[in-house]
């Protein structure tokens, strides 16, 4: 049993974090020679083991996998420290770039409103899987949130829920209702996000169309951007017609809790 459980450990931090399996290993086999008693100071052990990792090596290592750390700055954040705790804040260089043009045009439009992503990638390797995502195994790809706005229509950094998934902008009975659509093709994973919320918050916030109209159009008007994806009943709400701007498929899940853009 201690060795299925450890494979599971094993298994559920690659997948969460891309090297907190091996410093997992790395843990345990320190541990044999000190020889710690205490499930306490083992998990401090492998912890630390962990943070010296993901924030003094990393870094440093990445680059050579032609990778780096999202530059965070005062037009650019991460919604939760957890993504970088995680190391899924690693893109190529152009996308950093992006990123960081992308952040100064929108946070001087709109002063004191920042960009603020999800989701975007491992450090290492092209083609290792960032679940549950399809797609974000390349250096090439981020999701970042949607906007909201108070009651007195003033935009806002607070978001909807706690993970910045899950918490639909949901179609009108006039928009098309592509959730509706692919669920009943048997594409079920459409609607996981709604379980990945870890908490909805901020309810008296409303979706911001003006906000994340401009900010959509910023992304798409970037010269190293090469798609865009949103749900189409949002794409037609905020009139976006540049061609950049795409349906992601059934086979994904749905894009009206953020968007997901990526280089060309």
């Amino acid at each position: 049993m201690k060795i299925i459980l450890r494979i599971v450990i094993f298994g559920l931090l690659t997948i969460l974090t891309q090297i907190g399996g091996i410093v997992y290993l790395i843990a345990i086999l320190i541990n044999r020679r000190i020889k710690l008693k205490m499930k306490i100071q083992k998990f401090g052990l492998f912890f630390g083991l962990y943070c010296i990792s993901t924030f003094l090596i990393i870094p440093y290592l990445a680059p050579i996998f032609g990778r780096e750390k999202i530059q965070n700055t005062e037009y650019i954040q991460a919604h939760s420290f957890f993504y970088k705790l995680a190391n899924r804040n690693y893109v190529k260089p152009e996308l950093n770039e992006a990123l960081q043009e992308i952040g100064i045009e929108f946070g001087e439009k709109h002063y004191g409103i920042k960009l603020s992503y999800l989701d975007a990638n491992f450090p290492f390797l092209d083609g290792f899987p960032l679940l549950p995502h399809l797609s974000h195994n390349d250096g090439k790809k981020i999701d970042v949130t949607l906007y909201y706005e108070n009651e007195k229509g003033i935009l806002s950094n607070k978001k909807k829920s706690i993970s910045g998934y899950g918490a639909y902008v949901v179609p009108k009975n006039e928009e098309v209702d592509q959730i509706s659509i692919c669920k009943s093709r048997g594409n079920w994973q459409y609607d996981f996000p709604k379980y990945l919320t870890l908490g909805k918050i901020n309810k008296e916030l409303q979706f911001s169309i003006s906000g994340t109209r401009d900010f959509a159009n910023i992304i798409v008007s970037n010269s190293g951007v090469g798609k865009l994806f949103i749900e189409p009943h949002l794409k037609s709400r905020l009139n976006l017609t540049n061609p950049k701007v795409r349906f992601h498929g059934c086979q994904a899940v749905r894009h009206d809790d953020h968007i997901h853009f990526q280089l060309k």
